[in-house]
């Protein structure tokens, strides 16, 4: 199987022979090996169970590296390490919390189109339903396409009337297998795509996959 580095693919695997590499191991031969960030605030921790969740489903597609980071936490060197993105965020007066946008007006400043081609989507937990997640899912897309992410939402439903068009937004913590779902299912579809576009692996493509994608 053909596989596709693009220039900003960090090296994914060195000889164990020798110096500082004494760590690494060889890659896998035909597993993808793609770097999935899972960045997030949170306040009441909802939005960090959600996060969790998220990381739990991109760890269903094989040899995926995932780091599940919030921003008092993660540094400008995470996000380039990554191949995709889930940024994670409670609704703030409609939109992106102030935290989250201050790491990407504080740490990411330098990184500003040098990160073009990597793969991002949103989640956000609100107060109530109705209380402006979709809006900060969209927030957060807009911020990443400002540093050149390719954002994407699913057409997937997770079950009756329960959908993830805009990326998976909850009212609270996640707590029923729906919200559960429409979490990893949001980790999952990034992997996917990471899966497709970075190591060329196309058997992982959603149309083609054989994964369930509607309840029905």
């Amino acid at each position: 199987m053909s596989k596709v580095k693009p220039p900003f693919n960090p090296p994914r695997s060195r000889s164990t022979s020798g110096g500082s590499s004494a760590n690494w191991v060889p890659e896998p031969i035909g597993i993808p090996m793609g770097n999935i960030l899972v960045l997030f605030h949170s306040k009441s921790g909802n939005t960090a169970k959600m996060a969790a969740e998220v990381a739990a489903g991109a760890a269903r597609i094989p040899g995926m590296e995932v780091r599940l980071r919030s921003v008092a936490e993660a540094t400008a060197e995470d996000v380039r390490w990554c191949h995709g993105i889930a940024v994670g965020s409670p609704v703030n007066m409609g939109l992106v919390a102030w935290e989250m946008k201050q790491f990407w007006d504080t740490k990411m400043p330098d990184d500003w189109s040098k990160l073009d081609g990597r793969i991002g989507c949103a989640f956000s937990s609100q107060g109530g339903w109705g209380g402006g997640a979709e809006i900060t899912c969209q927030s957060i897309h807009t911020i990443l396409v400002n540093f050149g992410f390719l954002v994407f939402g699913l057409p997937d439903y997770v079950a009756h009337q329960f959908n993830v068009h805009y990326g998976a937004t909850l009212s609270g913590e996640p707590r029923e297998p729906r919200e559960i779902e429409a979490c990893r299912r949001l980790g999952q579809r990034l992997a996917e795509w990471v899966a497709v576009y970075v190591d060329g692996c196309k058997e992982e493509h959603p149309l083609t996959s054989g994964r369930t994608r509607f309840p029905w």
